[in-house]
């Protein structure tokens, strides 16, 4: 997962070296890199930050400018989309340059010495492959833009935003091959792979047809060692359009299409607010919040970590981040109260991911815009998600906080009696925290801001909290730092998204959709039994696929059946995330087993033992939620 750094780099720790998959979402420390590459280093850091804060000032800008003039800028919203495809392309830089693209392979984890090697040259070797393709394909976009001169504003012709996306993927390729291994050899040996793929596709044995499934063997392959997830689906995109003779910047065009969607500029808005948190000492102070007001009940402090995770998710959007930043806080205080180091860990592992359903957490915006995005009639927007959301989400952390009751010590003597004056004092000196979900809701429900603008006024007001009130980030030292960290995310996050969709505008042009609901509407004639038909299939792809690839691929797939059976959309769109949630504690993919090992420094087999009867009490809510619809429909309902 990691590897020795060049040699004007800082060579990472041991355990960093050791890392399990999943510990790229770890915040890489700050290292002192010179000459060229410390040059290119602090160059893409500050562009991905300038381009966050134009991202965030923009919309406000546009706010003010409007209430006081009536007027706002030329075409705010196209740049500001715009903005969104330069932080996912720089973002997806960064994290190959961190070795923090996502991947779902665990099959490295339990590779050592020389065989760990070739599975990281031959996954590298192709993604790179991969990489270098889009980069091309993105090139032939950028032509095609030229010879339109469309112009974005202001003079500015779209191209030369556009450039930004070869450039990308080519530097992306450039990384996957530089970082596979410290020496020259494993460099070289990757190269080579790339180039022999490169000339295979340009000069196939058999005919592009015949070449598909050998070809997606190959790409399956290299999946399991080790290639990131977005050359998974890019390079199967890439490869079916191929096959059926389709120009391959059809992929590149529709990633192009997606992120620069209207609505999409919120999630690095709202990431970014998270991001000011988790890096802030907002953790310490809600932490000290919830054991002061439920922390003397039996189970309180399983109460304070259902509550305290599902605050942090909902912001950060990455439920990794989350156990990251709060696990050393909280699992003294578990353990502290008597509670077994199992029970503890499997609290914290499955808690990790309850802020997904709250708004406004990312995949309750992605799958609001991908839904909206191929059918327009269903009426789904992230108002009408971030509102059906919560019912179901307070369920879950009911849950959980009542399983963490139910298995905590028995003992009076293991709590502490309520304080009013600790009460008082905690929640007065976090009120500014506790503020934000009340800010983020009114900016969005006010009337006066759109999903973006309510986006940019989240993140400036959590920028103001930890900053200006409470001063737990610099300006010059923390911001630039914590700023490219969200880009990071970010990037990842988008890379995959984008060209997800080039994937799943294949199955479209294919009629897959259309067939599938062919077929389960033959098959299956209950309501109900559909439900419990698409729970089994959810758990599956939840095993397989990352949230966000999955929100892509499968989304326009299940719309249109849940349609054809009278499923309201918000609902479906519920259970779908509450489904996925569980992959997040789900072999073989489930990331936060990963990250929990990493974290607690506990193996995987007891990570997995501990967070079993987590994983069984969600399932039970992921259930009721499915079968008793007011719980998601009853919000939207009222206050539609």
């Amino acid at each position: 997962m990691s590897e020795p750094a060049p040699d004007n780099e800082q060579v990472p720790a041991p355990e960093e070296a050791e890392a399990p998959p999943g510990a790229e979402l770890i915040p890489a420390p700050v290292r002192e890199v010179k000459g060229w590459r410390g040059w290119l280093r602090w160059s893409e850091d500050v562009a991905v930050s300038l381009v966050l804060a134009v991202m965030v000032l923009l919309p406000l800008t546009e706010i003010l400018l409007r209430k006081v003039f009536h007027r706002g800028i030329d075409n705010a919203s196209a740049l500001l989309q715009h903005g969104t495809l330069l932080v996912g392309m720089l973002g997806g830089a960064l994290a190959a340059r961190e070795r923090r693209l996502i991947s779902l392979s665990t099959l490295t984890a339990f590779l050592h010495g020389r065989w760990k090697k070739l599975a990281d040259v031959g996954g590298a070797g192709c993604a790179a492959a991969v990489s270098a393709f889009l980069a091309v394909a993105s090139w032939q976009l950028v032509q095609e833009e030229r010879t339109a001169n469309t112009v974005l504003a202001y003079g500015l012709p779209v191209w030369v935003i556009q450039l930004v996306m070869p450039l990308g993927f080519g530097l992306v390729a450039l990384r996957l091959v530089w970082h596979v291994t410290p020496g020259w050899k494993g460099r070289v040996l990757a190269l080579v792979l790339a180039l022999v793929t490169i000339g295979l596709c340009l000069h196939p044995p058999r005919t592009p047809e015949d070449m598909v499934v050998p070809s997606l063997i190959a790409l399956f392959i290299a999946t399991l060692l080790g290639a990131p997830v977005f050359t998974t689906l890019g390079g199967a995109a890439l490869i079916l359009n191929w096959g059926s003779d389709s120009p391959i910047a059809s992929v590149p065009t529709s990633h192009y299409s997606l992120v620069t969607n209207a609505t999409l500029p919120t999630i690095p808005l709202f990431t970014l607010a998270g991001y000011f948190l988790a890096e802030g000492g907002a953790s310490k102070r809600l932490v000290r919040v919830f054991q002061a007001l439920v922390g003397g009940f039996r189970g309180g402090p399983a109460i304070v970590t259902a509550l305290v995770c599902a605050f942090f998710t909902s912001f950060t959007g990455a439920s990794g981040v989350t156990i990251l930043a709060l696990g050393g806080l909280l699992m003294p205080v578990l353990l502290a109260a008597g509670y077994k180091e199992r029970n503890a860990l499997g609290l914290l592992t499955g808690a990790g991911s309850l802020g997904l359903l709250f708004p406004p957490c990312l995949p309750l915006i992605l799958y609001a815009i991908v839904a909206n995005a191929n059918f327009k009639e269903s009426g789904v927007t992230i108002e009408k998600m971030f509102l059906g959301g919560i019912g179901p989400g307070l369920f879950l952390v009911g849950l959980t906080a009542a399983w963490g009751i139910w298995c905590g010590p028995r003992g009076a003597e293991q709590r502490q009696p309520f304080a009013w004056r600790e009460a008082k004092s905690a929640v007065w000196e976090a009120k500014w925290e506790l503020l934000l979900p009340v800010v983020a809701l009114w900016a969005l429900f006010g009337g006066f801001a759109t999903p973006v603008e309510a986006a940019a006024v989240t993140a400036l007001y959590a920028f103001f909290t930890e900053v200006v009130i409470y001063r737990d980030l610099g300006l010059r030292k923390d911001i630039p730092r914590v700023m490219t960290e969200c880009g990071l995310l970010v990037g990842g996050v988008l890379l995959i998204l984008g060209v997800a969709v080039g994937f799943t505008n294949y199955l479209v042009l294919e009629q897959i959709p259309d067939k599938l609901v062919e077929w389960t509407t033959h098959s299956i004639h209950s309501k109900y039994t559909f439900l419990l038909m698409l729970n089994v299939f959810l758990l599956l792809v939840g095993c397989l696929m990352d949230i966000f690839s999955a929100i892509v691929v499968v989304v326009p797939l299940i719309v249109p059946i849940g349609k054809e059976f009278g499923v309201d959309p918000i609902h479906l769109g519920i259970v779908f995330l509450a489904n996925l949630e569980l992959g997040y504690l789900t072999p073989p993919v489930g990331m936060n087993l990963f990250l929990s090992s990493y974290r607690f420094k506990k193996p995987m087999p007891e990570v997995v033992r501990a967070v079993l009867p987590m994983l069984f009490v969600l399932l039970i809510g992921v259930l009721l939620i499915t079968y008793i619809p007011p719980l998601t429909t009853f919000l939207p309902g009222w206050l539609g």
